[in-house]
């Protein structure tokens, strides 16, 4: 089972992605005029659509390497943490697992801008179909 990753929302949002693996992935985007609100910070849904995106990644290369354990994923709850805006440059996203269960995995996604400063915190759980 492989995935396309230069699909969809991940196409249309730039998502580049950097590492993926099960126990890590990261990725990153372009701050461009698109991804920002009216105020020229990048706007939260895009943060939020960047870590829900690198969490689902993180349980598809499970499933690539457990092919047996389900066909794919489906986000069941997700809830972040904004602390700062940025404006320019790229933002980072990396993805670590907190719970790897047969059913569910619990992702958590820290986005950083360039600088390394934290600007958001992404915790989801992804359901296995």
């Amino acid at each position: 089972m492989e995935y396309n990753l230069n699909l969809g929302l991940v196409a249309h949002l730039g998502i580049k992605f950097i590492e993926t693996t099960p126990e890590r992935v990261v990725a990153e985007l372009e701050i461009r005029e698109e991804v920002c609100t009216l105020g020229g910070s990048i706007h939260g849904g895009t943060l939020m659509a960047l870590a829900d995106t690198a969490g689902a990644v993180g349980t598809l290369s499970f499933l690539e390497k457990n092919p047996a354990a389900g066909k794919g994923t489906a986000t069941l709850e997700s809830k972040t943490n904004f602390f700062a805006a940025a404006r320019s440059g790229k933002v980072r996203a990396e993805a670590t697992p907190l719970h790897k269960g047969r059913r569910t995995h619990v992702w958590q996604t820290r986005v950083t801008d360039e600088a390394g400063k934290l600007l958001s915190l992404t915790i989801q759980t992804q359901m296995i179909l």
